[in-house]
């Protein structure tokens, strides 16, 4: 279980971010647990953009037992445009012309595996990698299929188990193709990262494509999807387009409600 909860000062200096604690229970009873929150829920913002937006729905949330940590990507864009990006390079679509999500990950995954998860969340704080949340928009889900999916290969290559995160939500962005050649394509579902995947994107939407959930399908052993009504691969609008999001969370998000102080967990 958790030792105790991160403060900015557990990070690097290098990295922007915010903590945003849960919220606080409405009354104290004589069952209430003085263990920290047993979640945390990483927040990733899309290319082109900063962690400012994510902070205030950190806020907006207002997870219960939840301690979220709102990241800003390392690398600000070229030619004086605003905001930030979490590939390795800066690629340009050929057939749009727009900056491309899929743009390399080995310098970031690096970064967040060890200076975020590995050593502060893990390391520090003693969390588990499965309570551990990762809720990216765009390039930022990208990012969070990219470590969940490098989790498990290190924990395979290192002849363990449980090298699996709590779950991943991604805002219209698929497994990327650029790593598609590594993944495990038996049909079994031997070798599949068992970390549960939320894929959310826009009706028609161009990055989320049939064979674009079927790669991600072959990388993941749980994939689920949910398709907007309207077009746009943005983030959610409307109570009806967030009604997934937060079942999903209920269901991969921890409590200590009703568990006795002092309680051993099996596993």
């Amino acid at each position: 279980m958790p030792t105790r909860l991160p403060t900015p000062s557990d990070f690097p200096p290098s990295l922007t971010l915010t903590l945003t604690p849960p919220p606080k229970p409405p009354s104290p009873s004589p069952s209430t647990t003085t263990r920290p929150p047993p979640n945390i829920l990483l927040l990733l913002h899309g290319l082109g953009d900063t962690h400012t937006p994510f902070t205030r729905l950190a806020s907006q949330l207002s997870l219960p037992e939840t301690t979220v940590l709102t990241i800003r990507a390392p690398n600000p864009l070229p030619f004086d445009l605003p905001g930030f990006h979490w590939g390795d390079d800066i690629n340009f679509d050929s057939r749009t012309g727009a900056l491309d999500m899929d743009a390399g990950f080995d310098k970031v995954t690096r970064l967040l595996l060890k200076d975020v998860i590995s050593d502060v969340l893990v390391g520090i704080c003693g969390y588990k990698l499965n309570e551990i949340l990762v809720w990216g928009f765009g390039q930022g889900g990208m990012v969070g299929a990219v470590l969940a999916a490098s989790l498990h290969e290190r924990s395979r290559s290192e002849g363990g188990g449980g090298g699996e995160l709590g779950g991943v939500i991604s805002i219209g962005a698929p497994y990327p193709l650029s790593l598609a050649g590594k993944v495990n394509k038996d049909g079994s579902g031997k070798g599949k990262s068992r970390t549960p995947i939320l894929l959310v994107y826009g009706r028609d939407s161009e990055a989320v494509t049939e064979s674009a959930v079927k790669r991600t399908q072959d990388v993941f052993a749980f994939v689920e999807t949910h398709e907007y009504k309207r077009r746009g691969d943005t983030m959610p609008r409307s109570r009806e387009e967030m009604t997934p999001i937060m079942r999903f969370l209920g269901r991969r998000l921890r409590s200590w409600q009703g568990v006795p102080e002092g309680a051993v967990e099996l596993s």
